[in-house]
């Protein structure tokens, strides 16, 4: 929701349609066949809306299954792990950049791969931060529990004196602000979810798929399981209302 913000912001004139799989999430703790598989599924239903471009908007998905995708599918389809991989070379210093996120994401090592491609010369150090979905859920957003726990994951990234912090995982930049404190402020973070929707308009514009301003956009939201959840949740994230969300079996695609 991290990301669809963002687009909707950046691109408000885009006509969206939002999968979540919200029956079968969080994918991080998924095996790599398991995620590929739902990829596979959630791209499938995307395509029988006849979408133009499609935004893997999950680091865990886009870590396992996006080389996969662009394999087997005859349209443009990014992540969000190259835009924040990206950003964060051009953000570094001292060239020590952290990553935080799911343990699917931190164990495929793609940010260290997607930035070591880019400048080998980098010291890239990831650190695995399950329970930060869950506190942004919940919105425990500025709990003493949410900064015990931030202490504590990302004390070893302290130590290492990284200077950039990629938040690779797009539930956790409604921590930002816990995040920040606990690294201090000369540490830059890298919202891999305000790069992705940069780097979707600049294809946009360089695929000649840009919507212009003419008729009224729209946007609608479809999930695997309990909507009304999704709305709750979702409408934190957003800070913004959610009016329909149709529940759909994912398993059919």
């Amino acid at each position: 929701m991290t990301v669809a913000k963002k687009i909707f912001q950046l691109l408000p004139h885009e006509n969206v349609i939002y999968f979540g799989d919200t029956g079968r999430y969080p994918y991080g703790p998924r095996s790599r066949q398991v995620v590929r598989r739902f990829s596979f599924q959630n791209v499938n239903f995307l395509l029988s809306h006849r979408v133009k471009f499609i935004v893997v908007a999950c680091n865990t998905a886009s870590a396992f299954a996006l080389e996969q995708l662009n394999k087997r599918y005859d349209i443009p389809i990014v992540g969000v792990i190259e835009p924040g991989a990206m950003a964060a070379v051009k953000a570094t210093r001292n060239g020590k950049i952290g990553v935080i996120g799911t343990v699917g994401t931190i164990e495929s090592e793609a940010y260290q791969k997607a930035i070591h491609g880019k400048a080998p010369e980098l010291e890239v150090y990831s650190v695995s931060c399950p329970l930060f979905v869950s506190l942004a859920e919940e919105g425990y957003i500025n709990r003493k529990a949410t900064y015990l726990v931030a202490s504590e994951y990302l004390d070893s990234l302290i130590k290492k004196r990284v200077d950039t912090l990629i938040l690779g995982c797009t539930h956790y930049p409604l921590l930002k602000r816990v995040i920040s404190k606990i690294m201090g402020k000369k540490v830059k973070l890298i919202d891999s979810a305000e790069q992705t929707a940069k780097e979707v308009q600049h294809l946009l514009k360089m695929e000649g798929l840009l919507k212009g301003s003419g008729k009224k956009s729209f946007r609608k939201f479809y999930v695997s399981d309990a909507p009304d959840r999704f709305v709750e949740v979702g409408e934190r994230f957003l800070k913004d209302k959610i009016e329909e969300v149709k529940r759909i079996d994912i398993e059919k695609y």
